[in-house]
This record gives structure tokens, C-alpha cells and sequence, in this order.
């Protein structure tokens, strides 16, 4: 077996030990970068829900304002976002390379995909339900947790599976400019090296993260559905 592996991936098994650390890295930066991108994100997306027109606390002023920023931000290449901010991350993270230097700019590129999804799966709560909350004296707070939020769970794990899934393809290309991860150890072995079968490995490595991640989101929708 290690010598088939040798035969059709002869740069890879020297390799091996990079390619751990890579996807460990990977793994470092999608973790760690999904905390705040999940708790951002659902507030923006509780934010736009409840302020829009007819919402529970309509407030057009600030729903414009969020809706504005959000979609300028979405509008925004995400490889481009990157070089913008560099300035920004260095003076929040210290570095703008690396895992450390990855993190910032992957939650600015990522908060408004996921606030979008939020507010979509928020949006998909039957009004009757609210209606009826409300009528039993229920307080806004109470219906955004116990309404909203519970009510909301399948559709919302969707949306964090999307994002995440999303979040990795953000981590490959933050890589390829040196960020860490093997979107870096595909570029900087594979592409610069001319070793096409490191690039094949980085892509296996990365499509299975992709899989697991979508397997146990759909699990997850799946048993939290009515």
C-alpha cells in the first residue's frame, strides 16, 4: 500500500507532517474564526428581523443602516477584503499573516453571509406563532429566544452548515496569500514546486473536512425538525 501511494503521490509522502500541520491549521482557523462569526453573525441576523418594517421592534433607521453595511461588505471580493484590511489586522491581531492574521478577516468576510442566512431561516417562523406569544404576554426578548430562536433551529442549522462549508473555501484562498493552512500548503508546495499531486492531496484533505461538516449539519437538521 505505501508503495502504490509512493507510485501515484511521490511529493506527497515526504510531506506528510506539513500536510498534518496544514490541515490542523485549517481546522485552527475555521474553528476559531466560526465562534464569533456564529454569535456576530446571529446577532446582525435577530437585528434585521426584528427592526425591518412590520418586524417586532421596527426601526427602519437602523435596519437601513445594517442592510447597507452588510450588503457593501458582501459586495466585496473576498481576496480583496483581504489586502484591505491588512492595515486593520495588524493592528488587532499583531501579524497579518499566519493563522493569527487570518482570523479578523475571515469573520469581516463571513459575518454578513451568515446575518443573511440567520435572517432568512428567522424569517421562516409562522407569524401566528408570534402573534400568539404576544398575546399571551410574552416580552420581545422571550419571543426572539422562545419563539424565534426555538422555532427556527432547523432551518438555522442549515445556515451555519452552508457558512462553515463556505469558511473553509475562505481559509483555502486566505492560505494561498499566506495565511496558513493548506490553502498555503498547496500554493506554496504544489503550485510553486510544479507538484501536482500535493495540490490533489490538499484538495482531498480539504473536500473531506467539506463532507463531515455537511453530514453532521444534515444530521443535525434532520433530528431537530418537527
Amino acid at each position: 500500500m505505501h508503495e502504490f501511494f509512493e507510485s501515484i503521490m511521490p511529493n506527497v509522502i515526504p510531506k506528510l507532517p506539513a500536510l498534518w500541520n496544514a490541515t490542523l491549521e485549517t481546522l485552527a482557523m475555521t474553528g476559531l474564526s466560526a465562534l464569533y462569526i456564529l454569535v456576530i453573525g446571529m446577532a446582525l441576523g435577530i437585528l434585521l428581523t426584528v427592526t425591518k418594517k412590520g418586524g417586532l421592534m421596527q426601526n427602519t433607521a437602523v435596519y437601513r443602516v445594517l442592510d447597507i453595511i452588510i450588503n457593501l461588505l458582501r459586495s466585496v471580493p473576498f481576496i480583496i477584503l483581504l489586502f484591505l484590511l491588512i492595515p486593520l489586522t495588524r493592528i488587532i491581531s499583531g501579524t497579518s499573516i499566519g493563522v493569527a492574521g487570518s482570523i479578523f478577516p475571515l469573520i469581516v468576510g463571513t459575518v454578513p453571509f451568515f446575518s443573511r442566512q440567520a435572517e432568512a431561516a428567522l424569517a421562516g417562523v409562522n407569524p401566528g406563532l408570534i402573534e400568539a406569544a404576544q398575546s399571551m404576554g410574552c416580552s420581545k426578548f422571550g419571543i426572539i429566544f422562545r419563539v424565534y430562536l426555538k422555532e427556527s433551529i432547523p432551518a438555522l442549522s442549515r445556515g451555519i452548515t452552508i457558512t462553515l462549508i463556505n469558511l473553509v473555501g475562505l481559509t483555502a484562498m486566505a492560505g494561498a496569500v499566506g495565511a496558513g493552512g493548506l490553502g498555503n500548503f498547496a500554493y506554496v508546495q504544489g503550485v510553486q514546486r510544479n507538484y501536482y499531486d500535493i495540490i490533489v492531496a490538499a484538495v482531498v484533505v480539504l473536500v473531506v473536512i467539506v463532507q463531515i461538516i455537511q453530514i453532521a449539519g444534515n444530521i443535525i437538521a434532520k433530528k431537530t425538525e418537527k
